[in-house]
């Protein structure tokens, strides 16, 4: 009752009205939103226009990066070329340099160890490999460049002194303490002789033996003792003689060990110049001495030529 009186009270045409205003709100709302919904939609358009012509930007950008790299690593890369080939060069010529330094190197090398062996050799006497037994001369006034006395001690008469070349005094020494050291005794009982000296030992010898002379003693000016390089040795049992030296442990030592020290037996057995004399020692230099003993060759047995060959080492 109450419901049907209340829709009698309200006139129609507020109702229509009503409706109208409803209506009118929808279409508002829905034509709002549609706007909303179409401005969206066109930004995202524009949006998606812009990110496309980027994109599009980007890409063509990107390509002309890539060309442009492509362009310089291209030119890079002919540049590196002929880098490496003027580097190629370079080290090419650098090597011809060098080799030609390293000829010219030793070239003067050469050329400077050439002229310190002449220097050398212009320093050393001449004379101290020649042969003189009967071969070679000395004259009168030849003298060894430095003649010094052998120490006492190394003599067999301590009062009657006796001289030997400078250089060769080392040598000597240096023999006579290592025989000492194994038991074996060597006094020298003569050495340097000048060529007077020389004369008249001869002279005494030819008066006492007459011809006979020849056979063990030099004339002057053939003698090695005249070098001041030759010493005569005589060792216990012996009363200070010579005769008998090849039947003593002085004389097998002596063989066996004098080349270290640079001596060799002048006159062995069966030579064509003396007797036989095992107490006769010449200094010919370490190497010479050496050679002679491996080869079983004594002085006289090569030619001069050969021997010269060992003048610039004969005190090394």
């Amino acid at each position: 009752m109450e419901h049907t009186s209340l829709r009698r009270k309200i006139h129609p045409k507020y109702v229509y009205l009503g409706a109208i205003v409803v209506l009118f709100g929808l279409s508002s709302y829905f034509g709002y939103t549609s706007y909303n919904q179409s401005k969206e939609i066109e930004m995202l358009m524009q949006e998606r226009n812009f990110f496309l012509l980027e994109t599009a930007s980007s890409t063509l950008s990107r390509e002309e990066e890539r060309a442009l790299a492509s362009s310089t690593i291209a030119e890079l890369s002919e540049r590196l070329s002929l880098t490496a080939e003027e580097l190629d060069e370079i080290e090419d010529n650098y090597r011809e340099e060098k080799n030609k330094n390293d000829d010219f190197e030793d070239q003067i090398k050469e050329i400077s160890g050439t002229v310190g062996v002449l220097d050398k050799l212009s320093k050393t006497d001449k004379e101290l490999l020649q042969k003189y037994s009967k071969v070679y001369f000395l004259n009168e006034h030849y003298i060894p460049e430095k003649i010094v006395p052998i120490e006492k001690k190394y003599l067999y008469n301590e009062s009657v002194s006796k001289s030997i070349h400078g250089k060769v005094e080392p040598f000597l020494n240096e023999m006579i303490e290592d025989a000492l050291e194994d038991g074996i005794k060597l006094w020298v009982v003569s050495a340097y002789r000048s060529y007077n000296e020389q004369a008249s030992l001869k002279g005494a010898y030819t008066t006492t033996y007459g011809s006979g002379a020849n056979a063990f003693s030099a004339d002057q000016g053939y003698s090695e003792h005249q070098l001041g390089t030759a010493v005569d040795f005589t060792t216990e049992g012996l009363g200070g003689g010579l005769t008998g030296f090849e039947n003593t442990p002085a004389y097998q030592w002596m063989l066996d060990n004098a080349s270290k020290y640079g001596f060799t037996l002048s006159y062995p057995e069966g030579n064509a110049y003396y007797v036989f004399e095992p107490w006769h020692w010449r200094f010919v230099g370490e190497k010479l001495a050496r050679d002679l003993d491996r080869a079983n060759a004594s002085f006289y047995d090569w030619e001069q030529r050969k021997i010269d060959e060992y003048l610039i080492s004969i005190f090394d």
